[in-house]
């Protein structure tokens, strides 16, 4: 090994920790000090001898990343779309919005009182006592509302619930 070589290998050791330091990964670090040692013996002629070997390995280091920051930033990451596809595909929501505008449909055809009860009941989770408290009505009416509401909101959604809608992929 010349002169050159055995003054390199001396310097691999702080170049690993500093490729470490400034990648934070060592595989990423292994390839950056590879770069720069491959590139330093391939420029050993421009080295002027009694200057700073490490300073010199040091510079090419950081050159070497710099390029390659400057190069992952004008050329992103690419990934397969295969891979992600799923990820960027949303599920159809038509069947859901129209069964929710019917429901919604349904809710708005109901009585005052029986809409109420149902709401407070059904989207709210109040117990019946607190509904009956609630409105001033007896407990039984609550529950008497409630189960013409839901009675009803069934019905509605029997009869429109026989158009079905295609799917179309």
């Amino acid at each position: 090994m010349s002169k050159f070589g055995v003054e390199l290998e001396v310097h691999i050791a702080s170049l690993r920790r500093y490729a470490r330091a400034l990648l934070r990964n060592r595989t990423d670090a292994e390839d950056l000090v590879q770069e720069a040692l491959t590139r330093a013996v391939a420029r050993a002629d421009t080295f002027k001898a009694g200057t700073n070997l490490r300073a010199w390995l040091f510079t090419i280091l950081h050159n070497v990343h710099v390029n390659q920051v400057r190069s992952k930033a004008a050329r992103p990451d690419e990934v397969d779309v295969d891979s992600v596809e799923s990820k960027l595909v949303t599920p159809a929501r038509q069947e859901e919005r129209v069964e929710l505008r019917e429901m919604m449909r349904a809710l708005d055809e109901l009585p005052e009182e029986q809409r109420k009860v149902l709401l407070l009941v059904a989207l709210e989770g109040l117990k019946y006592e607190e509904v009956a408290e609630m409105l001033g009505v007896p407990i039984g009416t609550v529950m008497s509302r409630l189960s013409r509401a839901r009675e009803a909101v069934r019905a509605k959604l029997a009869n429109e619930g026989s158009v079905t809608l295609r799917r179309v992929k």
